[in-house]
């Protein structure tokens, strides 16, 4: 059973490709680029149907069922946006597994799961240290999802509020989400999507926030956070803002801005903590 990213990625630097093996009456569209897999296609799509919601793991000291919740990451990351229990996401998986140096079974199975966890983790804020005063600034309220927001609780690193900007003011520009606009061309008062919820929080802050949560594990209120760098931003996705409960978190990742985030997000330097579909880093590459 998988325990957690740091030994996931412990364990995906163990692995070894699959050679010689292939996926008997692939079509083009299947083999292609990928290569030869070691499973029949409709086998693998089979089992990442029964898998996406039975692989059992472990993550912040919570046990975990299926993989289905992440399937807009997954399918991000691998370069499809077919179904889970497709054939055609079962070979874009094999050519994602083959490029990361895991048996391009083309299943997504506990090591290639632990492969992806590794994954989205690297991508996050690594040096966590405080930023200086100068390096931060107080966010006008009306960026917040709540407008009543003490100014303390509104300060934001000053590269990452612009990077912000510029990815809300692209959200804005693309209709299929249909945002509310004011009449200065930001988000309106009364539209919540994409509105910050929690930017900068002080050591002190966050202590306060653990003793009223004790019970959220290390896979929510961590002791060192990234939010002491002001560089992450939690934003509204939907649902109950910041709620880890399964049937949030799917609300939350079916919802077409969380969709369009994970799309288009990196554009702007922000990488999602795959945990949380409302939390996003400001990670410049």
């Amino acid at each position: 059973m998988i325990t957690g990213w740091a030994a996931l990625a412990a364990q995906q630097s163990g692995l070894t490709r699959a050679a010689g093996a292939s996926i008997a009456g692939a079509g083009p569209a299947e083999e292609g680029a990928g290569g030869p897999m070691s499973e029949p296609v409709a086998l693998a799509a089979a089992r990442n149907a029964g898998l996406s919601t039975s692989l059992e793991w472990v993550f912040g000291g919570r046990s975990q069922r299926g993989w289905s919740l992440y399937a807009p990451l997954i399918a991000h990351l691998i370069g499809t946006e077919s179904e889970a229990g497709s054939r055609e996401f079962a070979a874009a998986l094999a050519r994602w597994q083959r490029a990361a140096g895991l048996a391009p079974t083309g299943v997504l199975d506990q090591n290639t799961w632990a492969g992806m966890i590794a994954r989205f983790q690297s991508r996050r804020i690594k040096d966590r240290s405080y930023p200086s005063p100068d390096q931060l600034l107080v966010a006008p309220a009306s960026d917040f999802y709540d407008p009543t927001r003490a100014e303390e609780l509104r300060k934001v690193e000053r590269q990452t509020y612009a990077a912000y900007k510029r990815m809300v003011a692209a959200a804005i520009a693309d209709p299929s989400l249909s945002l509310a606009v004011g009449a200065d061309g930001a988000l309106a008062p009364t539209e919540k999507y994409l509105k910050i919820i929690s930017a900068f929080r002080s050591r002190e802050y966050q202590e306060q926030l653990r003793k009223k949560a004790p019970a959220s594990g290390s896979a929510g209120l961590a002791v060192n956070s990234p939010h002491f760098t002001g560089r992450a931003l939690d934003l509204y996705v939907g649902g109950d803002p910041v709620e880890a409960r399964d049937e949030n978190r799917a609300l939350q990742m079916r919802t077409p801005v969380y969709r369009w985030l994970v799309r288009h997000a990196e554009k702007f330097g922000f990488y999602p903590y795959f945990y949380e579909p409302w939390h996003w880093e400001y990670v410049p590459q």
